[in-house]
This record gives structure tokens, C-alpha cells and sequence, in this order.
């Protein structure tokens, strides 16, 4: 098969999707494009600030697009390309883009609340602090295994039988580190400037370039050879400021830039596969049970996870963006068109993992972003981009993908430990509540149990990150059930990706804990390994089980009362 066939009709079936399924649903729900906006309504230069469509739409692609789609689709193809290919679109269209979608418009119709918020006004406030728990715990998982993601990615040392000697791609890793460090500054300038001189249309979009390009020509020419556990402390800072700094300083500019990098990223893997088109080496369909993964369900559906559907990207649409939106008209773009953009991206991460394969099917060597980044690089030298630039600027666009998740999930987890400890009148809350719910003490505790977590390693912190993100996406369901159950609006199109999502991720989640028990019952399980991990686990099992229950005892009762005043 042909990589570029697998990718056109994809894209076929994600821009139609966007067109028909995507529009009658909004249809359906309602956009009212003069209605005023909760940006609108409550502007506070902080949280709340009324921007361009195309920048929101660019700060949710940037914050969704994290390491997911790269990563899941790539380790998923152990089973074969097509049944990814397949939960790729199937999820992506009718499970990933509803969900994000779905939470945009709650959000908007409701002040810009959160998802916890959300669920207290249709649901009940004890369903609101399970959720806000479940949340921050999930956040916590997000950072601890995207930070060491980034960290291992501009690391320029390896460790060989104890010694300690710089890697041979130590200077790439250190350029793309330092670009990062310039993209950063650069992002702050252009934040600064966009706020202060009001730029739109064609200005912010060439100052927006300028900016991104001068980040890469610094970097490029002044790598930062540093090591890991320095990495991480930087990346921790980061985070740290773009957690309690307002959104226009240095999120949503470095979110804008970010995009250009995604696009450039994007155009020179399809047109290495237009111009090289090399076929899709992978195996078709492994079977139903994998050596290293396990059985097909439910763990192709975990694995994949961002490029189908994420609960995660919930939280980004409730809590940033939802925030941002000017105009109601733009919810489509943003909620529906990220995520299939997203599904997209999945799609072309597959197509190159085949392409790198061996002619016999043999995956490449490396780890998922090895494998795309090295793939997408060498089209973009076919072009006649020198390989250090290349190199640099592939490492720089998959560590970014990362990143820019970082940033956003810290922001999110600070505002959830926020709402967990709040109630109406702060004014005079207890002494103890302010303390907990203000906003440097909430980044602060987050971003310590965050850190604490990376000790696991990334690797395997996926597994929970994966099986907890795809529940969050059927608790953040269940919810849009019962909003659009209250308001009168369509919500069948909700209930089997609700029912479908349940299963899988409980039965993922049953599976880790059994794994992770008979670990310790072998004599093989660490506490900052595998202990870690179980404790996780069987929180996010509680307090899964018991937010559904809940949930669907509300669920049922608004559909019993509407049955009574039907009948009555």
C-alpha cells in the first residue's frame, strides 16, 4: 500500500467530516454568533481575554498536539497500520472531535466554567470535587511523563556502564534545547507586542514568523549542552511561570508560533510522501495479541489515544480556550477542526513510522519520536535542507509537541487544585482555603507531586497516562449528556462513544492493576516503579466508578423528570 493513498483518504474523510458531521451538529446545538462570549463578558487581561479565531484555534491545536498522536499511533502499529488507521478516523470523527467540541460549547454556554464547574451545576457538587480530584491526578500523570519526554529529548549525555560521556547527537539535542530557550523569549516579545500594539491579520502573522524564525537561528548557532536532570528543572520553571502569568504573555504567543513550526512540520512530511511516496512497509494486521502490548482490546484503543480521541483535550477547551473565544461562530474551528487536524497528524505519524520500516515489515529501531522525527527529517534533506538543520528543527517540532502540552496541563492541574479547596464566597473563606486556592501554592503543590512522578519515567507512566486520559474523555461524556439532557439539545450522537469509552478504559485499568500486583507478588515490583503506579491506579478506578455512578443516577433523574412533565 501506498503511504500517500493512506493519507489523502484520510484527509478526505476528515475534512468531509468536518464539513457535514461537524456543522450539523452545531446545527444541532445552536451558534449564535452575536451572543457575547464569557471573554467578552468578563475580560480581565488574565485568564479571560477575547482573541482572533485562528490564535484560539491555534493555541488548542498546540496544546492537544502534544506527544500523543506521535507516539500513540506509532507504538499502536504493533498490531498492524489498518486497525490504527481505522480508530484513527473512527475515533478521531466521532468520539475525539465530539468530546472537544462538545466541551468548548458547554463551556461557553455556561461562562466559561470548567469541566469541574460544569459538573456541579447539572450535576452536583460531590461530583464536581471527584472530578476535580480525578483531574489533578490526571495533570499530574500529564506532566511527570511529558517533562521526562522533554528532558530525555534535549539530553546531550548518555550514561554506559556508570560513565558518563556526551551522546553522538549531543549537539542536535543541545540545539534544539536552546531553540526551545529562544522560542520561549521570543514567544514573550511577541506576546508583549501582539497586547501592547494590538497586531492582527498579516502583521501578527509575519511578526509571528520573524519571531519564530530568529528563535531557530540563535538556537541553532548556541546549542546548550546540559544533561537531563537539568532539563527537567528548566522545564519545571517554564511551566511554573506559564501556570500563574496571564495567557497573552507567554502561552497563547508561544502557542501561536508553535503553529507555524506544526504546519512547517506537517508540509515536509506530506510532501516527502507526495514526492518520495514510499510504501507503507508495516504489516497490514499482526493479530489479536501482541507480545509486548497485549491484546488488541482494549489496549489499541489506549495506545492511540490523543489521535482519537483525549480526555484531556476537554480540559484545554473548559479551561483555556473556552475563555479566549470572541465570537460563538469560532467554537467549530476550534473545538471539531483541532482535533480532526490532530487525527491528521496521527494519520501522517503512522505513514512515516511505515515508511521507516523495513522492506520485511520490521518496525524501525528507536522510540516513536526517534523513528518520526529521523523520518520527516530525512524528507525535508531530500529538499536540500542541510542534515543539522534538519535534524534540529525535527527534534525542536517533536519536543514541542510535548511542550506545549506542559504548559497548558500545568496550567489546567493549578486551576483544579484551585476549584477542588473553593466555594463561593472566598472573601471570607477560612484562612487554610485561601492558602490552598492561591494561585502560587496550587502551581506550587501540583508542580512538586508533578516532579515526584517523574521518577517513574516516562515509559512507564504511558500505560496510566493513556488508560486514564481515554476515561477522563467518557466521564467529560457523561457530562455532556446531562448538560445537553437539561438544555433540550441532541445527545444521542453522545451515548455509544460514552458506553464504548467506559468499557475500554475500566477494562484497561483492571488489566494494569492485576499486572502491577502480580509484579509484586513475583518480587519484582519497586515502590517508585511499580508502587506508584498501583496507588495511581486504584485511585483513578475509585474515583472513576464512583463519578459514572453518580453521574448516571443524575442522567437518569433529569430523564425521568422530562418524562413526567411530558406526561403531566
Amino acid at each position: 500500500m501506498n503511504s500517500l493513498v493512506i493519507v489523502l483518504a484520510a484527509a478526505v474523510c476528515l475534512i468531509a467530516a468536518y464539513a457535514l458531521y461537524g456543522r450539523w451538529l452545531a446545527r444541532k446545538w445552536g451558534i449564535d454568533p452575536k451572543a457575547k462570549t464569557p471573554a467578552v463578558l468578563h475580560n480581565d487581561g488574565q485568564d479571560y481575554v477575547p482573541t482572533d479565531g485562528w490564535t484560539v484555534f491555534a493555541h488548542q491545536f498546540s496544546s492537544i498536539a502534544g506527544a500523543g498522536p506521535v507516539t500513540g499511533a506509532i507504538q499502536a502499529a504493533a498490531f498492524g497500520w489498518l486497525p490504527v488507521l481505522l480508530w484513527i478516523l473512527i475515533g478521531g470523527i466521532f468520539f475525539g472531535a465530539v468530546t472537544d467540541f462538545g466541551a468548548l460549547y458547554a463551556s461557553v454556554k455556561n461562562d466559561g466554567k470548567s469541566m469541574g464547574l460544569l459538573i456541579e451545576k447539572y450535576i452536583g457538587k460531590t461530583g464536581r470535587k471527584l472530578f476535580l480530584g480525578f483531574c489533578w491526578l490526571f495533570c499530574l500523570i500529564v506532566i511527570a511523563a511529558f517533562a521526562d519526554m522533554v528532558a530525555d529529548t534535549f539530553n546531550a549525555y548518555v550514561v554506559t556502564d556508570g560513565v558518563r560521556t556526551l551522546s553522538e547527537n549531543a549537539t542536535v539535542n543541545g540545539a534544539a534545547g536552546s531553540i526551545s530557550l529562544f522560542f520561549i523569549l521570543f514567544a514573550v516579545i511577541f506576546g508583549v507586542s501582539q497586547h501592547k500594539l494590538k497586531l492582527t491579520g498579516w502583521k501578527e502573522v509575519v511578526f509571528g514568523l520573524v519571531c519564530t524564525v530568529l528563535a531557530f537561528v540563535f538556537g541553532m548557532n548556541f546549542p546548550v549542552i546540559l544533561g537531563k536532570e537539568m532539563w527537567v528543572y528548566i522545564a519545571f520553571l517554564y511551566i511554573f511561570l506559564a501556570a500563574v502569568l496571564p495567557m497573552w504573555f507567554v502561552m497563547q504567543p508561544r502557542d501561536y508560533m508553535s503553529t507555524f513550526m506544526f504546519i512547517g512540520m506537517i508540509a515536509g512530511a506530506v510532501l516527502g510522501l507526495v514526492f518520495a511516496h514510499p510504501s507503507m512497509n508495516l504489516p497490514a494486521f499482526t493479530g489479536f495479541q501482541n507480545e509486548n502490548l497485549g491484546t488488541l482490546f482494549p489496549i489499541l484503543f489506549v495506545t492511540v489515544a490523543c489521535g482519537a480521541v483525549s480526555g484531556f483535550h476537554s480540559l484545554v477547551s473548559s479551561g483555556t480556550s473556552s475563555k479566549t473565544v470572541s465570537n460563538e461562530k469560532d467554537m467549530l474551528k476550534v473545538g471539531y477542526g483541532a482535533m480532526v487536524l490532530e487525527s491528521l497528524l496521527a494519520v501522517i505519524a503512522l505513514c512515516v513510522a511505515g515508511a521507516a520500516a523495513g522492506a520485511d515489515g520490521t518496525a524501525a529501531a528507536g522510540t516513536p519520536f526517534q523513528i518520526f522525527s529521523s523520518g520527516v527529517a530525512g524528507f525535508l534533506e531530500m529538499f536540500g535542507i542541510p542534515v543539522y538543520v534538519a535534524q534540529s528543527f525535527m527534534t525542536m517540532c517533536v519536543s514541542a509537541l510535548a511542550f506545549t502540552t506542559l504548559d497548558s496541563v500545568a496550567r489546567i492541574g493549578r486551576m483544579s487544585f484551585q476549584e477542588l479547596f473553593s466555594v463561593d464566597d472566598m472573601e471570607h473563606a477560612e484562612g487554610w482555603r485561601k492558602v490552598l486556592c492561591n494561585k502560587y501554592f496550587a502551581t506550587v503543590i501540583t508542580l512538586v507531586f508533578g516532579y515526584i512522578l517523574t521518577q517513574v519515567g516516562y515509559s512507564n507512566i504511558w500505560p496510566l497516562f493513556g488508560s486514564a486520559n481515554q476515561l477522563l474523555s467518557a466521564l467529560v461524556l457523561i457530562t455532556l449528556c446531562v448538560f445537553l439532557k437539561v438544555t433540550g439539545r441532541e445527545l444521542r450522537t453522545l451515548v455509544p462513544p460514552f458506553v464504548i469509552m467506559l468499557v475500554v478504559t475500566f477494562t484497561a485499568l483492571v488489566q494494569r492493576f492485576i499486572s502491577l500486583v502480580k509484579a509484586f507478588s513475583d518480587g519484582k515490583g519497586v515502590f517508585m516503579v511499580e508502587g506508584l503506579q498501583l496507588i495511581v491506579a486504584v485511585l483513578l478506578m475509585i474515583l472513576g466508578v464512583t463519578i459514572v455512578v453518580t453521574s448516571g443516577k443524575e442522567l437518569l433523574r433529569k430523564r425521568a423528570s422530562k418524562s413526567s412533565a411530558v406526561s403531566a
